[in-house]
């Protein structure tokens, strides 16, 4: 997997988290927070009664027709190998990236900046030698899960936070090397990414 590659993942995952907390974190206040050493709780008043205010993740329902079946696992085996080698990259990335706005939230304006970069070389340094040895194909996959895990294409978080003529340069500087930034993960119109997302569910619900 070649140095854009890289960079590309890395960029992923840091921008958007740096776009989340410009344009979220006011929106999805945490349920509670900590003031004078005590926890205090949000609530919201019904009927005269306080009642504590929880924010809940959402939680996707999926049916087992979503499921592979067998035919479709021995037809596709060299896609079910590249998801599964990729998942665990979209998967700790996502997790990094929840981690990372978290700790920005909590930060001035000044020191976001400084920490998104040290989270940028920490996710060189933890990844960038395993992901030399990644093929292009499967380089495509992880581009595709990473939209899946963040729900946020490449091309749109350099846009939001860098600006149109930025985001366009790094369009065609991707173009050189196969990719396209504006491809997002789209299993409802997108048959490859609907068998994509079904080889994710698969792996999660112990199939493959």
């Amino acid at each position: 997997m070649d140095r854009f590659l890289k960079i590309l993942f890395c960029a992923s995952l840091i921008l958007s988290s740096q776009s989340s907390i410009l344009h979220s974190v006011q929106a999805q206040r945490p349920y509670e927070e900590v003031v004078q050493n005590r926890k205090v709780c949000f609530g919201t008043v019904v009927d005269g009664d306080t009642i504590p205010l929880y924010y809940l993740k959402e939680v996707k329902i999926e049916s087992s027709s979503c499921l592979l079946t067998d035919k479709e696992i021995r037809n596709n085996k060299k896609l079910i190998r590249n998801v599964k080698l990729m998942l665990p990259f979209a998967r700790e990335g996502k997790r990094r990236l929840d981690q990372l706005e978290v700790e920005i939230a909590k930060m001035p304006r000044g020191e976001r900046k400084a920490a998104i970069k040290k989270a940028e070389r920490q996710l060189l340094d933890d990844y960038g030698k395993d992901l030399k040895k990644y093929t292009f194909s499967q380089g495509l996959v992880l581009i595709k899960l990473i939209d899946r895990e963040t729900g946020r294409t490449s091309y749109k978080i350099v846009d939001e936070l860098r600006g149109r003529l930025r985001a366009s340069f790094y369009q065609l500087f991707a173009r050189l090397f196969g990719y396209n930034l504006k491809t997002g993960f789209d299993p409802e119109h997108n048959k490859n990414d609907d068998l994509i997302n079904r080889i994710v569910i698969s792996i999660d619900k112990g199939k493959l």
